[in-house]
């Protein structure tokens, strides 16, 4: 039997070890800066080695693992972020180091102190030096600021677009590794937002309500080929995308029950987080080429009914304002005013929105009354016209997928020679 003092350290010992916190999404993973998720975090496979910023590929210097005990490592567990020589002073620089169980220097813990923070065990967080993206800036550690405002403390997760595993989040209905072939019949649950003629709308996999199936729902597109499920001819109604210099957004009507919304549904709000930080759906992923080849969006937010549907993807310092997603009950027309009429079809340049809530420097909190009235629709240009948005085939970009794969086998580690 254990004696008293021994129980209460093996207490204390559990306590910290489930202190450690990991992202939602399974590993391998990216690290982003929040600011740019076309930039990750890398290092070369010998101790020592800084930990820099670069272009996101894929490749096996970027695909780090969180693991149980703290640890976030590289190269299939050969090495492990490292806060060299464990000073705990501001401006210390990160390394990577053999992987050590119960080595405090490589000790951390994913969203525990504030938003997408990743926090030493000793109390600093991972830092951007100088908020710098430059290909090589050496990331340090600082005093953690605890909240979401300081972008230099704000790290995303993810994924290269053909890298994906078959399910992201524990609890996942469907997959994310899609394949290429399209079915009426798939759980695909990556979904890509390019124009209006090239997007998908998260809908459920058979016939119901949103807030009934919100954790389920599944990928329908404009395009095939990706793997997921394509909206039936005259689906859509109306669809008006816009590109603003932070964010992706398509807005439109339609007959949704066609992609198996309930008719009548008033329909709900979906987006990456949920509220156990799953998103709705459960390992939902968005992709896009606007600001990046294959990028994939951090944040996002969307609503869908019967009738009516919109969706913002969101990229840059203002990701989190501007794809908000605390304003759940108060549909598409309110979040984000824009034109919804049927029988226009289009893609402009906008002006962004008035971020959700914000009114001068009051902020309005869902179910105080009175309801301010929604923001007015953003200035937009240089419109493309489309005579209506019907089922095809999506071009596929070999050369994209050519250079990844190139990449990922030019900085592979050899294997050693005996």
């Amino acid at each position: 039997m254990l004696s008293k003092l021994a129980l209460i350290s093996a207490v204390l010992s559990a306590a910290h070890v489930s202190a450690y916190t990991s992202p939602s999404f399974k590993g391998p993973l990216l690290i982003q800066p929040g600011v740019n998720t076309g930039k990750c975090l890398r290092a070369d496979n010998k101790n020592g080695a800084s930990v820099e910023v670069t272009s996101c590929t894929g490749s096996s210097d970027q695909e780090w693992t969180f693991g149980p005990k703290g640890a976030v490592s590289l190269y299939n567990g050969a090495k492990c972020l490292d806060v060299t020589d464990g000073k705990n002073a501001d401006g210390t620089k990160l390394q990577v180091w053999d992987c050590g169980s119960g080595n405090p220097n490589q000790e951390f813990s994913y969203t525990k102190f504030g938003d997408n923070h990743i926090q030493w065990t000793k109390g600093k967080c991972v830092d951007l030096t100088g908020g710098s993206l430059a290909t090589g800036n050496k990331i340090q550690i600082w005093s953690c600021n605890g909240n979401e405002d300081n972008n230099n403390q704000i790290w995303d997760t993810g994924y290269i677009y053909n890298k994906l595993p078959s399910k992201s989040e524990t609890g996942q209905f469907g997959t994310n590794a899609c394949g290429t072939t399209s079915s009426q019949t798939s759980n695909c649950q990556t979904i890509w937002m390019n124009d209006a003629d090239d997007f998908c709308l998260w809908a459920p996999p058979s016939v119901g309500t949103i807030g009934d199936t919100e954790r389920n729902e599944v990928a329908w597109c404009t395009k095939s080929g990706r793997g997921t499920r394509v909206m039936p001819k005259d689906t859509l109604k109306g669809v008006h995308f816009v590109r603003t210099k932070d964010y992706v957004q398509v807005t439109g009507n339609g007959d949704l029950t066609k992609i198996n919304v309930k008719k009548g549904d008033e329909g709900g709000e979906l987006d990456p987080h949920g509220s156990d930080s799953n998103g709705n759906p459960i390992g939902g992923l968005v992709f896009g080429n606007t600001f990046g080849s294959h990028l994939q969006y951090a944040e996002w937010t969307s609503f869908i009914s019967a009738t009516q549907f919109c969706m913002r993807a969101c990229t840059g310092l203002n990701a989190r304002e501007n794809c908000q997603h605390t304003y759940d009950e108060m549909g598409c027309d309110w979040n984000m005013p824009a034109n919804y009429n049927s029988g226009t079809f289009e893609s402009c340049k906008a002006d962004n929105d008035l971020p959700m809530g914000v009114y001068g420097t009051s902020t309005w909190h869902q179910g105080t009354s009175p309801t301010p009235a929604a923001h007015p629709v953003a200035k937009s240009s240089s419109c493309t016209p489309f005579p209506s948005i019907t089922p095809a085939a999506v071009k596929r970009d070999y050369s994209a997928e050519k250079l990844v794969k190139r990449v990922h086998h030019a900085r592979a580690t050899p294997a050693p020679i005996f």
